[in-house]
């Protein structure tokens, strides 16, 4: 699952119009026009040429999902009267599905629970543990790296969850 068909995924389960898109990226501190948004949520092959601007990367889905955690919860509250700056956790490609479900979980004040219940409702079923491990720091110990299939149908669930 690349990164453009996270964003559009995450779209649809939440129902995010494109004004909030481009809002939400702007609150992500990425300005973005409504031309570059449509290009972005435009369903991508992997296997197809992409233009460069076509493509999300990882800076761009990361900055998106800063701006929806301050878009659900507001804006996070100053420290010794300086603003906290938004943190940047994708280092690969391999732990972009982990950042993801770590960030949706803040921005809509998920919890564990309330994940594995989601999950449940795209019919996939997963130990408190095994999340638990999806959820830890990169470099623990117990991290596991998230695959495409969790990633896949906990967006899969939100749409359920949100949509119906």
């Amino acid at each position: 699952m690349n990164n453009n068909d996270i964003l559009i995924r995450l779209r649809y389960a939440l129902d995010i119009k494109d004004t909030d898109m481009i809002k939400i990226f702007k609150l992500g501190n990425l300005d973005i026009s409504r031309e570059e948004l449509r290009v972005l949520l435009t369903k991508q092959k992997e296997e197809d040429e992409l233009p460069q601007d076509a493509v999300c990367d990882n800076h761009t889905l990361e900055a998106f999902l800063n701006g929806l955690i301050t878009f659900k919860r507001g804006k996070a509250p100053m420290k010794n009267g300086v603003a906290p700056k938004p943190s940047f956790l994708i280092t690969s490609q391999s732990n972009v599905n982990n950042v993801m479900l770590k960030k949706v979980k803040i921005a809509l004040a998920l919890t564990s629970d309330d994940m594995l219940d989601v999950l449940r409702l795209a019919g996939v079923y997963v130990s408190d543990s095994e999340l638990s491990a999806i959820l830890r720091k990169e470099g623990h110990r117990n991290y596991k790296e998230c695959g495409d299939r969790y990633a896949r149908n906990f967006l899969k669930g939100l749409a359920i969850k949100y949509r119906e």
